[in-house]
């Protein structure tokens, strides 16, 4: 992968969803006549300073870019002149400064919900829901899933895309619920296959858990013709180019790219020679897959895509677009249902029936960033709206030092009637700093160990 564009994706992709969160804070304190002291994009030493506005607010841009903050005039972090009293942020209501503080991830929400009303409303070209054929003995072939059929709804739910779907099938998996689909095939006959879910394990669920259960997308059998090919990645670097065919790899024929898949997933880490048709010559091109890891298999992959034809894209894609009104509805609904299966998520981690290597730090994003923004614009918008609602969640969780701790105090100051006592909070910062290192720690240990491991 090209490292210039995942800084630059990462950088951004932070830069916007850090701006975002701190703005929530800033705009509110504003509302509430709460003196803003600094606005900064980073922790560190500052890189970039100047103030402005009609309390000189100084605005920053500091080395560390993992998060930022905004200072305010507050007594227990300085004096403060007698005339300023009012607007110190500690004297403030407690219901005013709820809102001070649940603003920085409601900015997070409403940022999702932007991008996917932007979205929804513009048009996004998506797969229909046509199934493949499912491998044997998965749960999708004893269902009687057979390729070709087009699932028309899950659990009495429409379905008119293959991510809805997913969505929905990767929910129930998680809950381990089962998945009753309505499918319809060629001849428009239409049956009912039922997905037994109860056996699903959560253990693998960092690779694609629909493709565990079988269910994966129909595509054509294309000829072994590259279409795609990701900048910076194997195949580019080895020098295969879009519209190469893949005549033979260390002398076996490809039929169909079906049999190159299969060649380059069997063999990572070790050299393949390839025969390349290219216009009226053939040239040899020597490539080494690139190792991945899923469910603790050793995976090849060369960073290259399958040339398909144009009309078959046109019969199985659709363009899924809404009126303003309906848009922003579905937008609000994509937010709340990820918003709650992040929080599943992290509870089941709570309670060990998920694996702590799922959680991901800086690295792990960051080639997330690049990986969406080399795919184009749609994408990468799409990936900034799923980090910003993981943003929100998290930083709403009671846990001190992050806004959602914030809360809790404010919550028990409402219930006792007055605020938690210097020596409580205190404590609770320290905690807060405890849990919120060993997070990183396995954070920073898993995105190693994904770098170490391929």
């Amino acid at each position: 992968m090209n490292i210039a564009i995942t800084v630059a994706a990462f950088l951004v992709a932070l830069g916007v969803l850090i701006v975002f969160h701190e703005l929530g804070h800033y705009l509110v304190a504003r509302v509430f006549d709460v003196k803003v002291l600094r606005f900064s994009i980073g922790f560190g030493r500052a890189l970039w300073t100047f103030r402005r506005g009609p309390d000189r607010t100084e605005w920053v841009i500091a080395a560390l870019p993992l998060g930022g903050y905004v200072k305010m005039l507050d007594e227990r972090e300085g004096p403060v002149e007698p005339h300023e009293m009012e607007r110190a942020f500690n004297n403030k209501s407690v219901w005013r400064r709820i809102a001070i503080v649940a603003a920085g991830p409601v900015a997070n929400f409403l940022l999702a919900i932007a991008i996917y009303w932007m979205l929804f409303v513009g048009g996004v070209q998506e797969a229909k829901p046509v199934v493949g054929a499912p491998p044997p003995g998965t749960v999708a072939e004893k269902a009687g899933l057979a390729r070709g059929e087009t699932v028309l709804k899950v659990n009495g739910e429409a379905m008119t895309t293959w991510q809805q779907v997913r969505w929905r099938l990767l929910q129930l998996a998680v809950e381990k619920q089962p998945a009753q689909l309505e499918v319809i095939d060629a001849k428009q006959h239409i049956a009912t296959r039922t997905l037994d879910l109860s056996a699903f394990d959560l253990e693998g669920f960092e690779s694609d858990p629909l493709a565990r259960l079988g269910i994966r997308l129909d595509w054509p059998d294309t000829e072994p013709v590259v279409g795609d090919v990701l900048s910076g990645d194997v195949a580019e670097r080895g020098g295969l180019r879009a519209g190469d065919r893949i005549v033979s790899i260390d002398g076996k024929e490809m039929r169909l790219w079906e049999d190159v898949v299969r060649t380059v997933r069997r063999s990572p880490g070790q050299d393949l020679r390839l025969l390349v048709q290219r216009g009226n010559e053939r040239i040899e091109i020597t490539l080494r897959p690139a190792t991945i890891r899923e469910n603790g298999e050793r995976f090849g992959r060369i960073g290259a895509g399958a040339k398909v034809d144009p009309e078959w894209r046109k019969n199985h894609f659709t363009l899924v677009h809404y009126g303003l009104v309906a848009a922003l509805g579905k937008a609000l609904e994509r937010t709340w249902d990820t918003s709650v299966f992040s929080l599943r998520m992290l509870g089941k981690m709570l309670l060990g029936e998920v694996s702590w290597k799922h959680l991901s730090g800086p690295v792990t994003i960051a080639e997330y960033a690049g990986q969406s923004a080399q795919m184009g614009w749609i994408p990468f918008a799409l990936f900034l709206a799923l980090i910003s609602i993981s943003l929100g969640v998290l930083n709403l969780l009671p846990i001190p030092l992050l806004d959602g701790g914030h809360l809790m105090y404010y919550l028990i100051e409402i219930v006792k009637r007055k605020p938690v006592s210097e020596r409580a909070m205190e404590l609770g910062q320290r905690v807060g700093l405890a849990l919120l290192l060993v997070m990183m720690a396995f954070a920073f240990y898993n995105d190693l160990n994904r770098l170490l491991t391929g």
